[in-house]
Parts: C-alpha cells; sequence; structure tokens
C-alpha cells in the first residue's frame, strides 16, 4: 500500500532506512522485551522490502530473460549472505563481542541504498519493454 501512495524505489529506500534503525536498535538490545519488539520491526519491513525489491528488478528486465536475470539476482543475494557472515566472523574476532558486527550490517544497507539511488526505474522499464518487442518481432 505504501509504495501505491509514494513509489516502489522510495518504499525501499525506508524500508532500508527502517533496517538501519532495527540494527541501531539490536546494538543496544538486552532483554527479551527488546529481542520482540526487534522481531516486530523486522516483520513490518522483511516481506514488504523484500516483494518491493523483487518487483522492481521485475519491472526492469525483460520478461524472456527472466530466469538469467532471476538467477543473477540469486547469485547476489547468496553473495551478501556470505559477505555479511564473514563481516560478522571478522568483527566478533577482532573485538570479542557480536555488538560491533551488529552495527556494521548498516554498511550493506548504506551500500544497497546507495546503488538503488543511481537506478533509473523509468529508463530500466522502457529498455526492457524494447527488448521484449524486438524479441517478439524476431
Amino acid at each position: 500500500m505504501l509504495a501505491a501512495r509514494i513509489g516502489t524505489k522510495p518504499s525501499i529506500f525506508l524500508g532500508l532506512t527502517v533496517y538501519a534503525i532495527i540494527s541501531i536498535f539490536g546494538y543496544f538490545m538486552q532483554t527479551a522485551t527488546h529481542f520482540y519488539i526487534l522481531a516486530l520491526l523486522v516483520g513490518t519491513v522483511q516481506g514488504g522490502t523484500q516483494a518491493l525489491s523483487r518487483s522492481l528488478f521485475a519491472s526492469i528486465i525483460p520478461a524472456y530473460k527472466s530466469g538469467e536475470f532471476f538467477g543473477f539476482f540469486s547469485v547476489f543475494s547468496r553473495f551478501a549472505g556470505i559477505l555479511g557472515s564473514f563481516l560478522f566472523y571478522v568483527i566478533i574476532q577482532q573485538m570479542g563481542t557480536m555488538r560491533p558486527a551488529i552495527l556494521a550490517v548498516i554498511m550493506f544497507f548504506i551500500v544497497g541504498g546507495f546503488l538503488l539511488y543511481f537506478v533509473n526505474v523509468d529508463e530500466g522499464q522502457a529498455k526492457a519493454r524494447e527488448e521484449e518487442a524486438k524479441a517478439r518481432v524476431a
């Protein structure tokens, strides 16, 4: 519903911002109540942000190449999971605690937001439709 009001890209930016706030909250978390609040916050953005990112991605790729592009998307998702886990490991080894590693995750949200900022959605959608039209003619 939010994406219909403010757009897909701004909604994803909002989700990334909420994730950054969640990470900061996670750094200070000390009680079970804090954990439940954190879980509630994650639940408010996880599904929507993930669905919006996939739908935005799908709108800027040619439909007939969706398998290739979503395979690429999947590889980078796995790579991010590996890189994030490795970052956690390195920080925990250096600092002896998980708390700084939780804050380090914010870097991924910043990098993702920075990259998304430069995505011209309208141009991507136009090029995808152009490619689809070429494929139908050929």
